[in-house]
């Protein structure tokens, strides 16, 4: 391939091997028909979706490369890998976005535009940047199908998001709950506990001891420490610990009480400090009143369980760890406070609005923030201001603390008692232990370490969200008796849907003049031109008789003219009395301009789901046909009951109507136009298939769905808020107003993106045999899919899981687009390749959950050893190859030992990638991939460069075992490197007409290597570590060359060898490659000697005169490259030398004219030349031209 040997662009490679997948659409057929004569069944691999709102970052790389090379293995393995893509849709991240693109602050501001408007903006924004997603995923050599992707927001997913809730909710997994949890005031909601564990960060705050007086001794006060002095006016109780000793201390005239080991922190004891009388037990103070600090709420009558506030109580969650051993209880802002209320009835205060803000009640500091992004202290400083004016506070001092921020907006979040939706991780814990156990976990400690120690701890799952856009929560409640009502499906929503009772018949008008003509009638101002033909009057008498018995209540029809016929012959004949109802929503589509011309120029104007959003000029979209027609069947179902209604229309409006029913979007309107001929057995859609015939009559059924302004199926708020049902008790049945954490949606991934169990029950997969993701995960997708797949079936969702940790930047810190830090990933994959980066990526410690610092030299070293060593090793093949000659067996017969050992060598490379494969060690898979390349090159190649240059047998043999090493190597590295593999595996398939070749690498099976009958591989490990010893050998030749200052060219008389190692001394082939490779005549094995190895450095003559004329072949050689001449260019040598090197040269002329594949040498200048050379050997000046014959 001699435009192979053109400049290398590796950007260019891979990019035209990226069109030859798509155009020859590789990928798929991979997945039609796995590698290997017998298909050895399904490989099921779940993908997390990732959000579409910025580009693809490292992170999404190195785990898009990661689920890439596994299926691609198992593809070659004989099974079929499905792989889809999906998009994360829902959630805080895009609503962030939204709320800065349209400038809201506040969850009211979202309120106030309205949520329809504000979930538009986000459906519309959540795919923004899915096109350049869709670039760059191919382009770094990953294979999913990202054209019939999924999304969360698509109500197929969502309705099985559904069923999930339905079914946990039916085995008593489910509950409603009033909790403390964490909350975000910026986003007004709640946050599950492990979203929560990734925004800890370090701040300042002030914390505060106070000072309590109890009601029966004056000037007497507890003390009580509390780091968030922002909910003290909440306070309702302090808590003592009964086994706790507490004392007392006097302060001039003032009394306090604090646990009794903690007085020395408390108190300075200097000046007028006192200890006074013995130690109180905790006991003893227990049921005594003190004065609350503020009185917002203590005066209130009206507060229920308020004549148990303010009083001392016991609990053992009291220790002397920190603080004065008395602690501040607000039961609205701690779980501890919440469970200590609970047993004692305490009065409940939230003094803190869901937005973060003081209520009107607390009327020193309402409306201020309690904990401002901006400046966390702030409102802290305040109501440390007012206890010190008040004569309350008792010390303050600053600590610096771990505190929770919503990672995503960076708010500081409140510990807030709110009403949520649960899961009982709790009741399943047992089981998700037991489930984890079965999981096989790269790297492994992750299973009992970081997930299984996070499993242990786990807590109850609050998976309800206080927002808009997100899958709404299929709960309705009864605004009379309470009652509970849980939706699971579109059919629970219809059979709770109260129906009208109306029976609806669609007729299309008879056969028309225009039909018979084939002519567009569309325009309103036509509407008269054509009437029925007799045909056409016909079928609507035949038809009426059917349409009698349904006793018609209602007729409604277009106003075009065959429509109208068509309605006053039918009533006619069927004798009905009632009023004809013409309505302009039922006209055909409007054509524009086209209107009046042949029908094809309408159904050439734009492919049929095209249509539903390109406009003919002066026309109407199928769009609008759908939204008027479906406007008109919603008002006459709510204006009628148990009315049998005929509606007398054309094809395209009847067709959209039964679209309108089911809330079909445009690809499901066309599938369903087509589904009768599809039904038929049809294997191509013709544009003239009508989907209603003329004068043919459907009965349509419908029941009204949750919709957008569309009248597309759409579960989203606030259209499923206008479904209400009729409670058993009479009252009217609303959804609750929450929607799904976006985890719970990604843990449903399993079903969702199946649309399981509605659909695909066959084909569903579960549980999958491959997972990857982030250390991130393991708090994230890989515990939700845990708890959701354990709760439905009590089993994992997964069996095998890889675990990549996070890519820094090279100095260790986070990527940051502001500081550019790191290089643009596609910048680097335009550099050095996608196979480079791949490579990099997956023989790092990321594979294995550990942190990378991404090195941009790191990805050149790949590229230079690896990428460009290898096609090295093939362009030096492709010198000498005939494609067309059948090679494979040939290497068989090669008895040369190079040949014998790399082929060895390929034998235990194909062993290890494969077993590392199947353990799902992708570093230990891919890392002898390098190492391999450096044996095949700068040892397998250099050393039989002259075996392919030598015409006989063993070239044969050298060219044949290259070739099919090559052939075999492509196929072991394709998953790790999909592009390098296929131009390497095209370039050395045989060219011979007749020989079936496979079309790609990527659909031939998995290398094979011979076993013993043992089952294990037949590798020869003695000669592999005989020829590593020979190298060792020659390293420390020519080591021992390189201090003593002489050229490898020089030879010399011999080399002595210290120690006989692994039968060298008796294996010539071994010895012969000693002697070339440290260019010595002999080799003596002397245990006497001092080193390992030593040279005879004495240089005779005729060693000097042989080392001069390696050296003239050297430059010869060199000008021969700079030609850009091939081996089998023959040229015409010219020499200008001293007598000297004209007597040596003419000594040897036949062995020179060999070596340097000249024809003729002649002494003597010349111009006709087509590169020249000057050059100096030892002493003698030489001038050498050549030019091709």
């Amino acid at each position: 391939m001699s435009e192979n040997r053109e400049k290398f662009n590796i950007n260019k490679l891979e990019e035209e091997i990226l069109k030859f997948w798509q155009k020859n659409k590789i990928f798929e057929k991979s997945i039609e028909k796995p590698a290997g004569k017998k298909p050895k069944g399904g490989f099921v691999f779940y993908d997390g979706p990732p959000f579409a709102t910025g580009l693809p970052h490292y992170g999404h790389i190195l785990a898009s490369i990661i689920k890439d090379a596994v299926p691609r293995y198992q593809a070659m393995k004989g099974k079929k890998v499905p792989r889809r893509w999906g998009w994360d849709c829902h959630g805080l991240p895009i609503e962030n976005e939204i709320e800065k693109k349209l400038g809201l602050k506040t969850k009211k501001d979202i309120e106030r535009i309205g949520i329809e408007k504000f979930n538009e903006a986000a459906e519309g924004a959540v795919l923004e940047y899915r096109d350049e997603w869709k670039k760059i995923i191919p382009r770094v050599g990953r294979w999913i199908d990202m054209e019939n992707d999924y999304k969360t927001m698509d109500w197929t997913y969502t309705e099985s998001v559904w069923w999930v809730f339905k079914s946990l909710f039916n085995k008593g997994l489910i509950y409603e709950g009033y909790k403390p949890m964490h909350l975000c005031p910026r986003c007004e909601t709640t946050l599950a506990n492990f979203e929560v564990t990734q925004g800890y960060k370090d701040i300042t705050d002030i914390s505060v001891v106070a000072k309590f007086e109890l009601e029966d001794e004056p000037n007497t006060f507890v003390l009580a420490w509390t780091t968030t002095p922002w909910t003290l006016p909440g306070n309702v109780a302090l808590a003592v610990n009964p086994d706790i000793k507490y004392g007392k201390v006097k302060i001039k005239n003032e009394f306090f009480i604090v646990a009794e080991n903690l007085l020395v922190k408390t108190f300075p004891f200097e000046g007028e400090t006192t200890l006074i009388g013995l130690p109180i037990k905790g006991k003893d103070l227990i049921g005594k009143k003190y004065k609350p600090l503020f009185n917002y709420y203590a005066e209130d009558k009206n507060l229920k369980n308020c004549e148990n506030g303010w009083k001392i109580y016991a609990d053992d969650f009291v220790t002397t760890n920190e603080g004065t051993g008395i602690v501040h209880i607000a039961p609205a802002f701690g779980e501890d406070d919440m469970n200590l209320a609970k047993k004692e009835n305490l009065p409940f205060i939230q003094h803190v609005g869901i937005d973060g803000k003081f209520k009107s009640e607390v009327k020193d500091f309402v409306g201020l923030s309690v904990k401002p992004k901006e400046n966390s202290q702030a409102t802290d400083i305040e109501i440390i201001k007012w206890l010190a004016k008040e004569n309350k506070l008792f010390k303050k001092e600053k600590i610096i603390h771990s505190y929770p921020h919503r990672w995503r907006c960076d708010t500081p979040l409140l510990n807030y008692a709110a009403s949520s939706w649960f899961v009982k991780v709790e009741e399943i814990k047992n089981k998700l232990i037991a489930n984890n156990k079965k999981i096989n976990w790269i790297p492994k400690h992750i299973r009992d370490g970081r997930f299984g120690k996070w499993l242990e701890g786990a807590r109850d799952w609050a998976i309800s969200r206080s927002r808009f856009w997100g899958a709404p929560l299929p709960a309705w409640k009864c605004e009379r008796c309470d009652n509970l009502e849980i939706i699971g499906s579109l059919d629970d929503i219809k059979r709770k849907t109260e129906k009208s009772g109306n029976r609806y018949f669609m007729m299309r008008h008879g056969e028309g003049e225009n039909n018979t003509l084939g002519v567009v009638n569309t325009s309103v101002k036509n509407k008269d031109k054509f009437s029925l033909t007799e045909k056409g009057k016909k079928q609507v008498l035949a038809v009426a008789k059917k349409i009698k018995k349904e006793k018609i209540d209602f007729i409604f029809v277009s106003d075009f003219r065959r429509a109208k016929e068509t309605a006053e012959l039918a009533v006619k004949a069927i004798g009905w009395e009632g009023k004809i109802i013409f309505d302009k929503r039922l006209r055909e589509v409007n054509t524009g301009i086209i209107d009046g011309k042949k029908i094809e120029e309408y159904r050439n104007f734009a492919p049929l789901e095209e249509k539903f959003y390109k406009t003919p000029p002066e026309g109407e979209n199928l769009t609008e046909l759908k939204n008027r027609v479906a406007e008109f069947l919603y008002e006459i179902e709510n204006k009628y009951q148990n009315k049998n209604i005929l509606i007398v229309s054309h094809e395209y409006p009847i067709w959209l109507f039964f679209a309108a029913t089911v809330g079909a979007d445009a690809k499901k309107a066309v599938e369903i136009k087509y589904a009768k001929a599809l039904t038929n057995g049809h294997t191509r859609i013709n544009k003239s298939d009508d989907f209603i015939k003329t004068g043919e009559v459907k009965k349509l059924d419908f029941i009204p769905l949750p919709h957008n302004q569309n009248y597309e199926l759409d579960l989203h708020r606030p259209y499923i808020d206008e479904m209400k049902f009729t409670c058993s008790c009479g009252g009217e049945m609303r959804r609750v107003p929450e929607v799904f954490d976006c985890w719970f949606e990604s843990g449903s991934m399993p079903y969702g993106q199946a649309h399981y169990p509605f659909e695909n029950n066959q084909k569903f997969g579960f549980p999958a045999e491959f997972i990857a993701e982030g250390i991130d995960q393991t708090r994230g997708w890989f515990y939700t899919l845990l708890v959701l797949s354990t709760g439905l079936f009590n089993k994992p969702a997964y069996k095998n899981v890889i675990v990549n940790g996070i890519i820094l930047a090279e100095d260790g810190q986070k990527m940051s687009k502001r500081l550019k830090n790191y290089p643009d990933p596609m910048e680097i994959v335009g550099k050095y390749g996608a196979d480079a980066l791949r490579l990099y990526l997956l023989s790092s410690p990321a594979v294995r959950g550990e942190d990378l610092n991404f090195s941009e030299k790191g990805v050149d070293e790949v590229y230079k050893k690896i990428i460009m060593r290898l096609w090295n090793v093939y362009q030096f093949y492709d010198l000498y190859a005939d494609k067309k000659v059948l090679s494979v067996k040939r290497q068989v017969s090669g008895k040369n030992i190079l040949d014998i050992w790399i082929l060895t060598r390929l034998k235990q490379l194909i062993k290890e990638v494969s077993e590392a494969m199947d353990n799902y060690e992708l570093d230990k898979a891919s890392r002898p991939l390098g190492e391999f390349i450096d044996d095949l090159s700068t040892w397998y190649i250099r050393r039989s460069r002259e075996r392919f240059k030598t015409e006989g047998r063993d070239k044969q043999n050298a060219i044949a075992t290259t070739r099919f090493v090559l052939s075999e190597f492509s196929k072991a590295s394709a998953p790790f490197a999909p592009f390098i593999s296929e131009t390497l595996y095209q370039s050395v398939k045989c060219q011979v007409s007749g020989v079936r070749n496979i079309e790609s690498v990527h659909l031939e099976k998995w290398p094979a290597f011979v076993k013993t009958s043992a089952g294990k591989p037949k590798i020869d490990k003695k000669l592999i570590e005989m020829m590593a010893e020979t190298r060792k050998i020659c390293s420390l030749g020519l080591d021992a060359r390189q201090k003593s200052g002489i050229k490898v060219r020089q030879p010399l008389a011999k080399i002595s060898i210290k120690y006989q190692v692994l039968g060298i001394k008796n294996n010539k082939e071994l010895l012969e490659l000693i002697k070339d490779e440290v260019n010595v005549k002999e080799i003596i094995f002397d245990k006497n000697i001092a080193s390992d190895v030593e040279l005879d450095i004495n240089i005779t003559p005729e060693l000097k005169a042989e080392g001069q004329l390696r050296e003239l072949t050297r430059v010869i050689q060199d000008l021969r490259k700079e030609a850009d001449f091939i081996p089998k260019d023959v040229i015409i040598l010219n020499i200008h030398a001293d007598d000297y090197f004209q007597k040596l040269i003419s000594k040897n002329m036949e062995n020179l004219k060999t070596e340097v594949g000249a024809k003729k040498i002649e002494f003597a200048k010349t111009d006709k030349f087509t590169v020249e050379s000057e050059t100096k050997i030892d002493d003698s000046e030489i001038w050498l031209g050549i030019k091709k014959i």
